[in-house]
This record gives structure tokens, C-alpha cells and sequence, in this order.
């Protein structure tokens, strides 16, 4: 069941580079298009449905859509996860157009050119440091006067030729028309607004679990992403997770690929076992 169309946010992904079999890359939706005919060859029925309510105990599962309720023995959540927004103008406009929540997707793009990447964490300098492979200049947009980053990942970043640091900062508004020209950026000690050139804005502030219809129900880890055990099952039997929502280190195509096989496996192997 998907209530808008299969693929989340490998359809905002221009071209996908990283995922195995594509070595000249292959655009988000053609890549999501041919996983979907390829599973409908084999059966499967894809309805267009928004699941708005979920009730999961382990002898009953009902699962409530936009057009009618559903009871089942087996549940796969696959709800994904969204990259945590700035809000700021132009964001919208131009997300695709030189605006990425995904460095490894889309950091080829930008070679030989300047970047923004919005954020002081673990993941937004891990990112920066990757995008140094391509950009000629990577400017890390941060809030505060210091990283959050672990002090491995300072050491690398400072040291880092490519690296350009935009201290006490936070971004206003982005800027271009048809793609990103520019970033504006706001001093939050002065007050004073300055404007950064670059080609991509790359915004890494954390991202969202979309757990709204498993909260109070499952365990979930403190960020609220679905904790699951090595056969992919939730704190409630024959709930199964795989993909964005699962609280873990790494959150690629190929890995959640790779976990909705697992996690077919083990529904599969769950309902045999059944009484």
C-alpha cells in the first residue's frame, strides 16, 4: 500500500550513482519503475491507499486505509523517513535544482563547483568530507561557534584544504532561478546578512522517522526510528520493519533493498510457523 507513488525519496534523486548494476548511474525514477514492473511480474498488487491507523497485537493485526480496513497475521512497515527541512525560501522551489538532503546521491553532480552543506553533526561534516571528492570548495554552515561532530571527524574537516567554515551562521534563503545560485546566510550574534555563491545547498539537520501510526505501539530508539532484531520483527510479533523507519547506521537504497528481502524472509518464515 502507498498512498502517493512507490519509490519516497528516490524520486527526488536526479541520478542514482551508488546502486549496483548502473555503473553510468540511472535516474530515481526510471530505477523505481523498473523495480515496480519487475515486482508486478511477479504478482505483486500495488493499491493506492493511505494507511491512516494501524491497531498491532500479536494475534491481530488491522490495518485502517482511506478506503476500507484490512486485517492480516503479517505486517511489513516500510514508512520511511524525511530529511528534517529548513524552511526557509527557495528551499522547496529548488529541492532537485541544486538542493539535496543526500550527499552520496547526488555529490557527483558537483564537481569542480562550490557547495553549501547546512548542519554542525556527525553526519552533516561525514557528508561535507565526502562532497570534498568532487566540489572545489565546501562551505560548512553552522549555527553555533563550534561542531557537534566527534572530535575524529573535527580533526579530518579542519584539516581539510577544501573545507571553508561559516560560524554562528544559519541560512535565510536560497537562491536562483532555474537552480541554486546563491545562499543567504544570517550572523545570529550580529544580526548582519551576508550571501555565499555556490551551486548546491546540501542540508543535513537530521531526519524524521514517519512512525505516527506505530508510536505508543512499537519500541522505538530515542530518535523514534523502529528498533528490530537481526531478522528485522519489532517488539510485536509478526511486525516486521525494513528501510528508513528502522533505527540504524546506515540509510541507502541498496540497504533498504536489502532489508525488505530479509524482512519478506522472515514474514514468510513467521507465518508457516504459525499454529
Amino acid at each position: 500500500m502507498e498512498k502517493l507513488s512507490p519509490g519516497g525519496q528516490v524520486l527526488l534523486t536526479d541520478l542514482v550513482e551508488n546502486y549496483p548494476g548502473f555503473p553510468d548511474g540511472i535516474s530515481g525514477f526510471e530505477l523505481v519503475d523498473r523495480m515496480k514492473r519487475q515486482a508486478e511480474n511477479f504478482g505483486l498488487n500495488i493499491q493506492a491507499r493511505q494507511v491512516v491507523q494501524l491497531d498491532l497485537s500479536p494475534d491481530r493485526k488491522q490495518v485502517v486505509t482511506d478506503d476500507g480496513t484490512l486485517e492480516t497475521k503479517a505486517l511489513i512497515l516500510t514508512s520511511g523517513a524525511t530529511p528534517r527541512k529548513l524552511s526557509i525560501e527557495g528551499e522547496d522551489r529548488l529541492t532537485g535544482k541544486g538542493v539535496s538532503y543526500c550527499a552520496t546521491c547526488d555529490g557527483p553532480f558537483y564537481r569542480d563547483q562550490e557547495v553549501a552543506v547546512v548542519g554542525g553533526g556527525d553526519t552533516a561534516v561525514e557528508e561535507a568530507l565526502f562532497l570534498t571528492r568532487f566540489a572545489s570548495k565546501v562551505h560548512l554552515i553552522h549555527r553555533r561557534d563550534e561542531l557537534r561532530a566527534t572530535k575524529l571527524l573535527q580533526e579530518r574537516a579542519f584539516s581539510q584544504e577544501k573545507m571553508q567554515f561559516a560560524w554562528d551562521s544559519i541560512p535565510t534563503r536560497i537562491l536562483g532561478d532555474p537552480a541554486v545560485e546563491a545562499i543567504e546566510l544570517k550572523n545570529v550574534k550580529t544580526g548582519d546578512l551576508s550571501r555565499l555563491r555556490v551551486e548546491g545547498v546540501f542540508v543535513f539537520i537530521g531526519y524524521d522517522p514517519n512512525n505516527e501510526l506505530v508510536k505508543g505501539q512499537l519500541e522505538l530508539d530515542s530518535q523514534g526510528f523502529v528498533l528490530t532484531n537481526n531478522d528485522l520483527e519489532t517488539s510485536v510479533s509478526g511486525v516486521f520493519a525494513a528501510g528508513d523507519i528502522r533505527s540504524k547506521m546506515l540509510r541507502q537504497i541498496s540497504t533498504a533493498v536489502g532489508e525488505g528481502a530479509t524482512a519478506a524472509f522472515a514474514a514468510e518464515r513467521y507465518l508457516e510457523n504459525m499454529p
